[in-house]
């Protein structure tokens, strides 16, 4: 509790500096560029993604209205951060995609072959013209659900902002492969969510910490197998 006089006055401040530590302002593309080593060419099309991304908001319910401000980091940026933990050349399946987050990022970024599943038709048609716009050839949008589509080779499972970890865990089973990999970008409920489904599944587990969420999680399993 604060004191009167000088105390209160450094108390208010340590308030200040509290809230703006926790608040910080909105990211822009050339603060993108210096965290991700996005080159120009790249940055230019990302640009195109959000411009896109923006222009369809005002139709449709792509993102959270108060994180457009800073789609830079709340989307861009939580999107990249799993460029590190990619193998080469993957193939990468998005299951519920939305509005691109992290498949279209990925795709943009690298050359991995990226396929967005997405079962809202408007999402599924927004998807296919920001990926024209970008000039993103190696994007795949599936207008379905996960659990209709018809399982094919992948390396990497990918998820954001979609259901509980045991759901996602059943839709990804049928792509499961020895080698696949699951990234999950997920919030302050990983860990209870990991421990219940660790009831059901084994797995190899990494716990990495979000770059954009203080109370985010990445989620990194492989060796997936539910028990016997």
């Amino acid at each position: 509790m604060c004191g009167g006089g000088a105390a209160t006055r450094n108390c208010r401040l340590e308030k200040l500096l509290f809230h703006v530590k926790h608040s910080p302002s909105p990211l822009s593309p050339e603060q993108f560029a210096e965290q991700t080593g996005a080159l120009p060419p790249i940055l230019t099309r990302l640009q195109a993604y959000v411009d896109v991304l923006l222009k369809w908001q005002r139709k449709i319910n792509l993102i959270g209205r108060g994180t457009v401000d800073d789609v830079w980091r709340r989307h861009l940026l939580d999107s990249a951060q799993l460029l590190p933990l990619l193998p080469s050349q993957p193939v990468v399946l998005d299951m519920g995609s939305g509005a691109g987050f992290p498949g279209l990022v990925l795709a943009i970024m690298t050359d991995c072959t990226v396929h967005l599943v997405e079962s809202d038709g408007r999402k599924c048609a927004f998807l296919r013209q920001a990926a024209r716009l970008t000039g993103t050839e190696n994007v795949h949008v599936h207008d379905a659900r996960m659990e209709a589509l018809p399982p094919f080779p992948v390396d990497v499972i990918g998820a954001r902002a979609l259901t509980g970890l045991g759901k996602l865990l059943d839709l990804a089973e049928p792509f499961l492969g020895p080698q696949t990999v699951c990234l999950f970008l997920k919030g302050q409920k990983a860990q209870d969510e990991l421990t219940e489904a660790l009831k059901t599944r084994t797995m190899e587990v990494e716990m990495i910490n979000s770059q954009t969420d203080p109370s985010g999680t990445i989620l990194k399993l492989s060796n997936i197998h539910r028990n016997a």
